[in-house]
């Protein structure tokens, strides 16, 4: 064969099955690109039918504007769109399709129909196309909108149809890809037909918060914070779960960058950052966030399926979003308080004054509720005690007439409950509290350590840091790029309470730690900070790093699992961890309170 003839442009069939393979990877692909033709079309309903897990359907029909003859001949030509002209348009796209691929791929693996109208036409179109061939054009009698059937997907690729999984499991991954769409345009009404039936039903002109109480209950939904913040040209809004709403992986994170179901490594990062301290390493938090900035400075001309976007300042980003997910989480409210009406949580403030959040009610007098390690004569607390001594409990419920705060205090968050009474200890280690709705089991390590974590963290942020000189000067030499990162960021560490100074080469000599980290080698701080520089440069040495560190000064600190704690230093625990910014998890991320209501209570009893 002679060199000419080596190289040859493939038939136009051949390219629409590559193109294909990129774009259409199982009937859940289908029902994405569809449904956002739809919201492109400005349509307020859309209907999706599918049937046999996609494999037999995926239709979608919607009310939006239409086509005419010509162009909907056109939508199935390769490269063929009416979102951009030209190359300058890419950069400033605002709209969810544009590359005009998604229909001719669809119609080349499948038997394609599609049925469109304009309200000014006396007659819709219809087409009719076989694995990439037009079988047939025609006039007919339609609503306004498009209507599209794909059937039998793959019939004309048997190697890529083999890999199609069960019907069951094809039809979980159309269930998400329905439930991302539904979420990214709340404004519109969505409904689901499966093998026949209907599935779901989701109402128009629904807010946020509505439609992901539709998608996923009440229950869901008062697990929620509400979120927004504003910087640098980036608005973060939705709705980010408390840190006990949580999951193994990340399949409920929704992320939706100007209307697009999208996703980048940054992202990611900043959602990681945004819950350090408040979750472990293997659990995976629940939110819906809405970003919204210049579309000039998003390119979501990344990846065919428009999956995955980059950002022109991604640094602001990132900090947006990790500083909109920290104020979220910062002032969590009652659990219930996301899904509670505006109105209500003006109420619930009025009668509930902050003075009076934190009271403990009187102490049951029955010898079945006392406390057989707590003497009856037994003063308080003492100078050995962990805790500071606790103030006289209050007594009763709290009642409108409750005096405010005191003038010129700081204003704390909303407490976990209103009101709340010790009832005990079990198991030599857990509190039990009863609250206006139900009973809580407090772990009083993890409690602890969340309250010493926020009292050295707001020290550390005040610049009152105390340093504390060693006995003998420790030299510690590092690795030359670890050397290198601690050189450059020598005045941050002094900062953080360290005495640090270089002491020739690689080699540096430590003569003082802040005070929280007294007792900890300052071989091993070092190279725990080098590490955390290498992540997340200086402002992982200041941020996550300094969060870090002092998660773990608290952990040695709280008291422990056995420790023998008395009554006055139960409540005085309570109190101040219902003053804490995040009662609801220690700095690693593990339960401080477990709450069952008196509703799951009577259920189980029957009583309902």
């Amino acid at each position: 064969m002679s060199a000419e003839t080596r190289i040859r442009l493939l038939p136009e069939q051949v390219i629409n099955k590559i193109a294909a393979g990129e774009v259409v990877e199982r009937p859940a692909s289908v029902l994405k690109e569809l449904v956002e033709n739809a919201f492109d079309a400005e349509a307020n309903a859309v209907d999706v039918e599918v049937s046999a897990g996609g494999r037999k359907l995926v239709a979608v029909r919607d009310n939006g504007v239409g086509m005419s003859r010509d162009d909907a001949l056109l939508s199935v030509e390769r490269h063929a769109t009416s979102k951009i002209r030209d190359v300058d348009d890419i950069e400033t796209v605002a709209t969810l399709g544009f590359r005009g691929e998604a229909l001719a791929a669809i119609a080349s693996v499948s038997r394609f129909r599609m049925v469109t109208c304009r309200r000014e036409d006396e007659a819709g179109t219809e087409l009719s196309i076989a694995g990439g061939k037009l079988q047939d054009v025609r006039d007919i009698g339609a609503p306004v909108g498009t209507a599209v059937e794909v059937r039998d997907l793959f019939f004309n690729v048997p190697a890529r149809r083999k890999f199609l999984r069960t019907h069951q499991t094809e039809l979980s991954h159309l269930r998400s890809a329905f439930i991302v769409q539904a979420l990214s345009h709340p404004a519109v009404g969505l409904s689901l037909k499966v093998d026949g039936a209907e599935a779901l039903r989701l109402p128009p002109a629904a807010a946020p918060l509505d439609r992901i109480r539709d998608l996923f209950g009440a229950d869901y939904t008062r697990g929620l914070l509400p979120v927004s913040h504003e910087a640098a040209g980036v608005r973060v809004t939705g709705f980010v779960g408390r840190p006990d709403l949580n999951r193994a992986n990340r399949e409920e994170q929704f992320v939706f960058v100007n209307g697009r179901a999208a996703g980048a490594p940054l992202l990611s990062y900043a959602i990681r950052e945004g819950y350090h301290t408040l979750l472990p390493a293997d659990r995976h938090p629940c939110l819906v966030l809405f970003l919204a900035l210049d579309p000039a400075a998003v390119d979501v001309n990344v990846h065919p399926t428009k999956r995955e976007v980059r950002f022109r300042d991604p640094g602001a980003v990132r900090d947006a979003v990790i500083e909109a997910l920290r104020r979220a989480l910062g002032n969590p409210g009652r659990p219930d308080a996301a899904a509670r009406p505006a109105a209500d949580l003006s109420e619930l403030a009025q009668r509930q004054p902050a003075g009076a959040r934190v009271r403990i009610a009187d102490l049951p007098l029955l010898r079945t509720f006392s406390y057989p390690r707590l003497p009856a004569a037994e003063p308080a607390a003492s100078a050995a005690s962990p805790f500071p001594a606790a103030a006289p409990p209050q007594t009763g419920r709290p009642t409108p007439d409750a005096p405010p705060a005191p003038a010129g205090r700081a204003p704390q968050p909303p407490a976990p409950w209103s009101w709340c009474r010790v009832v005990g200890q079990i198991g030599n280690l857990y509190v039990v509290l009863e609250t206006e709705d139900g009973f809580v089991l407090m772990d009083p390590h993890a409690a602890h350590e969340r309250v010493l974590f926020e009292r050295f963290l707001a020290d550390v942020e005040r610049g009152q840091v105390a340093s504390q000189s060693l006995l003998l000067p420790e030299t510690t030499t590092l690795a030359p790029a670890d050397a290198l990162r601690v050189r450059q960021h020598l005045e941050t560490l002094r900062q953080l309470g360290f005495g640090i100074a270089e002491f020739g080469g690689d080699t540096f000599v430590t003569d003082a730690l802040p005070a929280c980290f007294a007792g900890a080698a300052p071989a091993a701080l070092l190279r725990e900070l080098c590490h955390e520089l290498e992540l997340a440069g200086s402002r992982g040495a200041k941020g996550r790093w300094r969060e870090e560190a002092i998660a773990q000064a608290a952990c040695k600190a709280a008291v422990k699992a056995r420790d023998h704690l008395r009554l006055e230093e139960i409540e005085q625990l309570v109190i101040d961890l219902a003053r804490t910014e995040m009662p609801y998890t220690c700095p690693h991320g593990r339960p401080t309170l477990i709450f069952t209501s008196f509703h799951e209570l009577n259920r189980k009893f029957g009583r309902e």
